[in-house]
């Protein structure tokens, strides 16, 4: 095989390795992630979150994270994820419980109910740094969410093109870990159904120029200029 073009890390975070967080673990992480959404009172009225939504775990550089989303009695979109070392497991048995828990939050009023024409609803947050060659730095990002249209069974994060991560569909949910901004590439989600055809695909940067500006901001900047 000829030497690869792009030398990024591929395929880095373990797949999921559990189900869809129910009963006293859900509470248990439910726990770490209002904690979470308390610290961003005084920012916007959030009002009260309504049922947690949570999303397959996948683990990387030895923590596991597991995203959720929550709606809010005000329209708004609560979205985060719960992080913790995993228990050692040792034959068919774990020797510690999960350890180091913590969780971020944030919020957002720009959701799917408000966007009829979206395919994919996506959330994102850098979780690390991956140093490539020449110095380039790739943003390891955590990607959750859910597709909008019916029939889809995989997503993949793909750089250029390349497949960097892929995740079945879990319950019409999905979590990715995947190096983002990459030597000017850009992270892209796609889904594909079970044949392999493909049905969305969504950038990161949806709405933003080449230089990262919202394409209001940039028009702002045109007209003044």
């Amino acid at each position: 095989m000829p030497p690869e073009e792009r030398f990024v890390p591929r395929f880095a975070a373990e797949p999921s390795q559990e189900e869809l967080p129910y009963g006293r673990w859900a509470e248990r992480l439910a726990q770490e992630f209002l904690s979470a959404i308390l610290r961003l009172e005084g920012e916007e009225d959030l009002g009260e979150p309504s049922t947690i939504v949570w999303y397959p775990d996948r683990s990387w550089h030895g923590h596991t994270y597991v995203p959720a989303t929550a709606m809010t009695s005000t329209g708004y979109e609560l979205f985060g994820y719960v992080r913790f070392r995993p228990g050692v497991a040792s034959g068919e048995e774990e020797d510690e419980e999960p350890s180091d828990f913590s969780a971020y939050a944030d919020f957002t009023d720009d959701t799917a109910e408000r966007n009829p024409d979206w395919k994919l609803d996506l959330c994102e947050e850098t979780i690390g740094s991956w140093r490539g060659e020449a110095g380039a730095v790739a943003a390891m990002t955590l990607v959750w969410g859910r597709p909008l249209i019916p029939g889809g069974h995989i997503i993949t994060a793909e750089l250029a093109d390349l497949a960097v991560d892929q995740c079945p569909l879990i319950e019409e949910r999905f979590t990715l870990i995947a190096p983002d901004d990459y030597r000017h590439d850009l992270l892209e989600i796609k889904l594909f159904d079970a044949r392999g055809r493909e049905l969305a695909r969504e950038s990161l940067y949806a709405g933003e120029d080449e230089d990262g500006k919202d394409e209001d901001e940039a028009g702002e900047e045109a007209a003044r200029g």
